[in-house]
């Protein structure tokens, strides 16, 4: 009577130990299924993949029945879980693969793009606004000239030549004169392309337009990148059109305003210009000294040689 007892016990605890151990693989599957889909949907709370099959109603059995079909049930949500596992895992590496090509794609135009306007806006003069074409490469002949008031309306006063006087600004086209300002073509950043078309219209020398579009980048997009390049145009306008007060305010307010903005450090080098030009060298003196101190560290060796310059053109002690 035993014996047949401790078969029928070891008939019955062989598929339950089976079963046991699939239901681990299941809820291990499970797990990483979760995991998965937090990592394709982190936005949504409720947001999930409902599964591709489902395990069915297992039927009541008389007891006694011997435990194959939820084993096989078992197995079926494991195949189902791994083969769903896998289609999210290839879908979730071609969408990271595809977002590093954009980010790259994006960082190099944006290098590009800020290497060109810098080297313009630098140099001081860009191609003829009626040529239409962007501000891409400065003019080939005509190297750049000392870095001085307004990059355009003189240069610092070198040892020797105190009592030398600055030359006089350049004059300003009047509005609505000579051949018309193309504005660029949409880029999809309309904060670019205001910026853009300000720059050219500086570039043409119609100051006041300049400015006045320039103003619009500031107020509309005060946290975009170029907020800060606009603000720093906008002093230069008013330095190259012989306004030193309305240009010593612009460009106080770009540092003060925007001190980690990419154009800082110049505003406070053509606010030292301004304030010479106000005949006010010791302000000048201290504003070169702030530059020196707070963007030691971001100051290119032109710059700093500039500043050297400009401090013995004040007599800088």
């Amino acid at each position: 009577m035993t014996l047949p007892l401790l078969a029928a016990g070891l008939a019955v605890s062989v598929p339950a130990t089976a079963q046991t151990a699939i239901e681990g693989r299941v809820n291990k599957l499970e797990r990483e299924m979760r995991a998965v889909q937090r990592k394709v949907f982190p936005g949504g709370a409720q947001a999930h993949v409902e599964p591709e099959i489902t395990a069915p109603q297992a039927p009541i059995e008389a007891p006694g029945t011997p435990a194959g079909s939820p084993i096989a049930n078992l197995e079926a949500r494991v195949a189902a879980l791994e083969s769903q596992q896998m289609t999210l895992t290839g879908q979730v590496e071609q969408a990271q693969y595809k977002l590093r090509q954009m980010e790259e794609a994006f960082e190099a135009y944006r290098r590009a793009n800020d290497g060109r306007l810098t080297a313009l806006e630098g140099g001081g003069a860009a191609a003829p606004a009626a040529q239409g074409g962007e501000p891409d490469s400065a003019p080939a002949a005509s190297p750049a000239p000392a870095r001085g008031p307004g990059n355009g309306g003189g240069v610092l006063t070198l040892p020797g030549n105190a009592g030398a006087k600055p030359a006089a600004p350049a004059a300003a086209t009047p509005a609505g004169a000579g051949a018309a300002v193309e504005k660029p073509a949409p880029s999809g950043d309309p904060a670019e392309d205001a910026y853009v078309y300000g720059y050219r219209l500086w570039s043409a020398k119609r100051y006041s337009e300049a400015a006045a579009q320039l103003k619009t980048v500031v107020d509309k997009y005060p946290k975009h990148r170029r907020a800060s390049w606009a603000q720093n145009l906008i002093g230069r306008s008013y330095l190259d059109d012989g306004k030193p007060s309305l240009a010593s305010i612009a460009f106080y307010d770009n540092y003060k305003k925007m001190p980690d903005g990419e154009r800082a450090p110049d505003s406070l080098f053509y606010l030292a210009d301004a304030l010479v030009q106000l005949k006010k060298p010791k302000d000048a003196c201290e504003v070169y000294a702030e530059l020196s101190d707070v963007y030691a560290d971001r100051i290119s060796a032109t710059m700093k040689a500039d500043i050297q310059r400009g401090r013995t053109a004040a007599k800088c002690s």
